[in-house]
This record gives C-alpha cells, structure tokens and sequence, in this order.
C-alpha cells in the first residue's frame, strides 16, 4: 500500500521544468507511487490502476484541464468505490485557485513534501469537504463535467484574452494576469472596441433559485465551490437562509459597479449586493446567452438560447488542506 499517489501529466505547461524534479523526489521516496499520463484520456486508466495501490491521498499535478479531468473521473469513474482518498493539488497550473483554497502555495516540490509528511500521520484534522461543480448543457455537448471555479462573461474574456494574447509573450505567470486584469478594467472604463483589449461580453441571462434571475452585459460571472477566492471575501448571498453550495458573484459591466467591487474587496466586504454588485447562492444556475462564454477550471464552453448551460453541486469530496 503506498502512503501517497500522485497522477501526472507531464504535457502541462509547468511540468516542463518541474517534472525532472518530481521524479527524483519519487525515486528517493519510496511511499509515494507515480503515475505519468500523456493525455487526459488516460486519466481513468490511470486512476483505474492507482486505486488498485489504496493509497492514503491522492496528489494531482498538472494543469487546470488535468485537474478537472481527474475530478470528474474520481467522481464518475467509481474506481475507489466508496473509500475515495482524499485529493491535494500541486501548486502548478496558471491560475493555482484549488491548490491555493486547500494552503498548496510556492514551490511544487515542498508541498509534495507536506502531503507526504501529513500521509504519515493522522490526517483527519486536515481533511476538509468540498462539494464539486456539475456543468451539463452547452454547445460542448456529451457527459457533464465537474470543477470547482467557473468564469464567464466579461471575466471569461479577460481570461482567454490572457491565454491567447499575453501568455505568448512569455512573461511571468503573475505579471500577466495583471497585465490582463488591467486591459479588463480599461475596456470598461473607456467603453469603446479596441484591438488590443478583451472583447465586448455578450448579452448573458443567468437565473438563480426559482425567481432570481440577472440579464446583461456583466464584467465578471464568477461561480464556484471554493473557500478562498481570487477577490478576497466570504460570499455570504443575500438569501434569508444563506443556503446553497454554489456561491455565485456578477457584477454589472460599469465603472461605478466595478469600482464597488474593488473598494470592497480592499476592505475586506465583499460579501453583500448592491450598487451593480450581486451576490447569490444557490443549488442550481442557469446560464443562458447567444454563444456567451463560460471557463470550467480552464475549458471552454458556450451556452446558447436554446441550450443553456446548467450548473448543479455534487456531494462532497474529502480534499486535503496542507495549510496548519
């Protein structure tokens, strides 16, 4: 029985470099079984196979795509049956947002470390429960898929407008985002096409519980299961129970609405709606547009009129936490 087996896609823009080093650690470390895969269709074979090692945690280092495929198969492929390990993610995909909710920051290496080291102890006191993102619908068609951040909107455009125009360019991870997140900003402040900024979003419907319902053009969709988010805050909702798993921010495309969001989350308040800023909870989303865009934890997908994409949780999912 290994303590620890951790999945690999060595195609991942991150394990160019790191990958060399992870194998070493694996070799010097004998409680640890690797798995490398060449594509995400080998996921569940290679999941298939990892559960036949029991292993006590199962690590995921690889990109948003590879994280996403494996918690889907984890979820569908019942390969565990029903003694799921918990999951860690490696600090190694472009935006990081699951392994930075479950304390998994800086350097890959030393968090492998962490999880080998809590694999050696008791580990119910960081095993922590998150439900799962389920998308059904779009033009992607086929099975539903499982994640835990979706973006869309404005947000959706910024995102693939930092994947196609800046990224290329070659400079660090964090220096593009803010580079990206700036071109966002100015695109609705000035309020006018340009080439060199994201695009205009497209008109976008999204219903939530069975009245609430937004439609518009937004600067940012933000849906996910997380604890610790991109912007900072609690997303409390303003339901009177405060229930759902899914935590859902849209905030109008306008200056005074973006600058609300802003202020707040420099204080630490981003948690009530109001002036352009709205955010809900809620056990099913409904998203509806002409080809609107939205981002599961780094796929595309679109919804249409007639085909709406259709967001529900799923039951909880042990992770493991590496922050104390």
């Amino acid at each position: 029985m290994a303590r620890v087996a951790l999945l690999s896609n060595p195609r991942s823009t991150g394990n160019r470099s790191l990958l060399p080093r992870v194998r070493s650690f694996c070799a010097e470390n004998k409680d640890i079984f690797h798995y490398e895969v060449e594509h995400v269709d080998q996921i569940g074979q290679a999941l298939k196979t990892i559960a036949r090692v029991k292993p006590k945690v199962l690590v995921i280092n690889g990109g948003d795509g590879t994280v996403q495929a494996a918690l889907t198969e984890i979820y569908r492929g019942g390969h565990f049956g029903t003694d799921v390990p918990p999951v860690a993610v490696l600090p190694n995909g472009k935006t990081n947002l699951i392994a930075l909710d479950l304390g998994a920051t800086g350097d890959p290496i030393e968090a492998l470390k962490r999880v080998l080291e809590l694999a050696r102890t008791d580990m119910e006191p960081h095993i922590v429960s998150r439900e799962l993102i389920e998308l059904s619908g779009g033009r992607a068609g086929g099975k539903p898929v499982l994640g835990m951040f979706l973006g869309g909107a404005g947000l959706a455009d910024v995102i693939l407008y930092c994947r196609n125009r800046i990224y290329p360019l070659g400079l660090p991870n964090g220096v593009s985002h803010v580079l990206a997140a700036i071109a966002g900003i100015l695109s609705i402040i000035i309020g006018i096409k340009a080439a060199f900024l994201p695009p205009r979003p497209r008109l976008m419907k999204v219903s939530y519980r069975k009245q609430g319902q937004l439609q518009g053009r937004f600067a940012l969709l933000m849906v996910t299961t997380l604890e610790r988010l991109l912007l900072g805050g609690e997303l409390r909702g303003s339901s009177p129970d405060n229930s759902g798993a899914l935590k859902m921010m849209v905030i109008e495309r306008s200056p005074r609405a973006l600058w609300r969001a802003m202020l707040d989350t420099a204080r630490g308040r981003l948690s009530r709606s109001g002036d352009g800023l709205h955010i809900e909870r809620g056990d099913e989303i409904r998203i509806e547009g002409d080809h609107s865009s939205v981002i599961l934890d780094g796929e595309l997908f679109e919804a249409e009129h007639d085909r709406p994409i259709v967001l529900k949780p799923t039951a909880p999912v042990p992770f493991l936490r590496l922050a104390a």
